[in-house]
């Protein structure tokens, strides 16, 4: 019997997140030759989202649509997944190291009495063994995980592993299931959002972030300007939202989110280890900072040593002349 990989989607804001397709290629790093089977959580029509999920490499798609799951709840969330995983008996499960992720998870992994590897950032087939990279001690070293025996359960950061191309030409089946999900203990009234619009911050490829050096609110506006202009999204040291320059919603570090963009803009940020933490894995390191002694800039590739309300209107001049050239 071959191998049969089962992949959480999820599902914000009626479409699918990024890291959704991310895990579908997960899966495909770990058994090329397995089948990947979709699993979507929802309340409405999910056709559309599990037709992408086959677009992304997925061999077929279970939907399950119910009032309960309507907002995530671990309780609604993991029973509608304990069923199919039940049904199904993958060899594999993968999910986004998400705040869902994060949470939905372990209890999964407890309920069916299996170990879970967390956060993984790269996976590497080893002859018969699949090696899962993960960071350690706020990011300052990468351990190696195995996996030989039972189900391998897993996690991934966002912004890590590839998605596949999309292909339209591909197709699956859609199966909609109908499942009792019952003994909801939580029940959601309303659902208040304060994260800012446009790119997920968690999945952006480009991120501006700004710390205490950005002075004020007001600071914040040229980087969300030049966040504009390079199609990316803005965040923040935890120094930034303490001083109420910006909500906490933005906040990156061990205490905030964990980002690994293609291109990171630290402004007005000294480089405390607990932000590193949340960043210092991001491929291309960008430090603007008047202090040329700043922590940043021993984590940055390339460093501006200047005052940012000069420096980010120049860069947002020249990006704007470039844009137009090309």
């Amino acid at each position: 019997m071959s191998d049969k990989l089962l992949v959480i989607g999820e599902v914000k804001e009626g479409s699918l997140r990024n890291v959704s397709y991310e895990a579908i290629a997960a899966a495909k790093k770990i058994n090329e030759e397995g089948e990947i089977v979709g699993v979507i959580c929802g309340n409405g029509e999910l056709q559309a989202l599990g037709e992408e999920m086959i677009y992304y490499g997925a061999d077929r798609v279970i939907t399950i649509s119910h009032e309960q799951l309507k907002a995530y709840t671990s309780e609604g969330y993991g029973q509608a997944i304990l069923a199919i995983v039940n049904e199904e008996s993958p060899t594999s499960i993968v999910m986004g190291h998400t705040a869902i992720g994060k949470d939905l998870t372990p209890k999964i992994a407890s309920k069916l009495n299996t170990g879970l590897i967390s956060d993984a950032v790269d996976i590497e087939v080893d002859g018969d063994h699949v090696q899962f990279i993960r960071p350690i001690y706020s990011g300052k070293a990468f351990e190696k995980k195995i996996i030989t025996d039972g189900l391998t359960f897993f996690t991934i950061r966002p912004n890590n592993i590839p998605a596949l191309e999309r292909d339209e030409a591909r197709s699956g089946e859609i199966t909609p299931k109908d499942l009792e999900i019952t003994d909801i203990r939580t029940v959601i009234k309303d659902v208040v959002r304060k994260a800012s619009e446009g790119v997920d911050l968690s999945e952006a490829n480009i991120i501006i972030a700004g710390g205490r050096g950005v002075k004020s609110e007001d600071g914040f506006k040229p980087l969300y300007e030049l966040a504009e202009v390079l199609g990316g999204a803005v965040g923040a040291s935890r120094g930034a939202c303490d001083a109420e320059y910006c909500d906490y919603s933005l906040q990156i570090g061990q205490t905030g989110k964990v980002v690994t963009p293609d291109l990171y803009i630290a402004v007005g940020i000294s480089g405390a280890i607990q932000h590193l933490a949340g960043m210092s894995n991001s491929k291309v390191i960008v430090a603007i900072n008047k202090d040329p002694e700043a922590n940043i800039f021993n984590v940055a590739d390339y460093g501006i040593v200047g005052d940012l309300f000069e420096v980010i209107p120049l860069l947002i001049e020249e990006i704007k002349k470039l844009k137009v050239t090309v």
